[in-house]
């Protein structure tokens, strides 16, 4: 990624020199209702890098451990597991990155494009990779295959968790949210409940960038359970592994019961399991619906430098070739 010039970046109120956002970028959001738009996919993005941070310091642990060595977790202090800098992010973030900068470089949907990313990401010696999304690259690096057969083991989250960039992108359409979600899906997860998952992800991240209420958002949890049963969370039971089934029971349990980002995103955590990655979807979609005035400053001063300039890019680009965008475009030409 690249390194912002000191004068970029104001840590206290950080945003993008224009010289570092693309092209694409610059079609102008207008209204108001657009530019908050624009602000909640900055926040959905910035949230989904922020539970990861904060949540890769408890994965793999659990509650009582959680407890033990910190009361309650609430602070990006890195370590883990993976003994990471404070305000370091994991595959979750990296991924996404991946992905969004794909779609960037060619300007439209470009599923060769994101594979060839997801190998050179994986080429690179991350710090952290899932076996499902390894095997998935090597196939498209070994066979140029850019579909992984439906696999029983498939039902992972790491499909679930690079949806921020494809909901910024498709934005206004959802017959092309359901195709690119399932597309990028399948390059590494084949699986049907990988597949609802990314869905509900997906749409729930756009409903709550248009201005949805609490309950429009629960509404598409329920057609979600009203398909699959087994993602039922009324009666959650803390079970927080890689399995997406777990993954969005724990992510809607702590939305839907808390009331603000920070309350969401601490409870999540503290869950510990597989938490960054329970934490990236709570923040992509929770930094979506209640917006970038409700992300703790601390957390955001303390996440990778790097890492927020390239959301802040991606997250303008992205929205902007997004056929929301679009369409705004041609009604203020008329």
């Amino acid at each position: 990624m690249m390194k912002p010039d000191d004068d970029t970046v104001d840590e206290d109120n950080f945003k993008v020199s224009s010289s570092l956002v693309p092209r694409t970028a610059f079609r102008t959001f207008c209204p108001e209702s657009q530019v908050l738009v624009l602000e909640r996919a900055r926040a959905s993005y910035l949230g989904l890098a922020i539970g990861d941070a904060l949540g890769a310091t408890t994965e793999f642990m659990t509650p009582s451990e959680i407890q033990a060595k910190y009361k309650v977790h609430q602070k990006i202090i890195g370590g883990g597991w993976l003994y990471l800098k404070p305000g370091q992010v994991t595959d979750d973030t990296e991924m996404s990155l991946a992905l969004g900068g794909a779609l960037l470089n060619a300007g439209g949907w470009d599923l060769k494009g994101i594979a060839d990313n997801f190998l050179a990401w994986m080429k690179s010696k991350p710090i952290d990779i899932g076996a499902t999304c390894r095997r998935g690259i090597r196939d498209y690096m070994l066979k140029g295959q850019l579909q992984s057969p439906y696999n029983e083991w498939d039902a992972g989250n790491g499909a679930a968790m690079r949806m921020a960039p494809v909901a910024l992108f498709t934005l206004g359409d959802d017959a092309t949210l359901v195709r690119y979600a399932i597309e990028q899906a399948h390059l590494t997860h084949n699986h049907a409940l990988s597949d609802a998952a990314c869905l509900v992800i997906g749409r729930m991240v756009q409903k709550a960038l248009l201005g949805c209420s609490r309950f429009e958002l629960h509404e598409i949890t329920r057609e979600l359970v009203t398909e699959y049963k087994s993602f039922q969370f009324n009666d959650y039971r803390g079970n927080t592994s890689a399995y997406v089934v777990d993954t969005l029971q724990t992510v809607f349990h702590y939305l839907f019961t808390t009331g603000s980002f920070e309350e969401c995103l601490v409870g999540v955590v503290n869950q510990g399991g597989d938490a960054d990655t329970t934490g990236a979807i709570a923040g992509m979609i929770a930094g979506a619906f209640y917006g970038p005035e409700e992300i703790p400053a601390r957390w955001l001063k303390k996440l990778n430098r790097d890492v927020r300039v390239a959301i802040e890019i991606q997250a303008l680009g992205l929205l902007n070739l997004s056929p929301w965008a679009t369409r705004s475009a041609e009604s203020r030409c008329c």
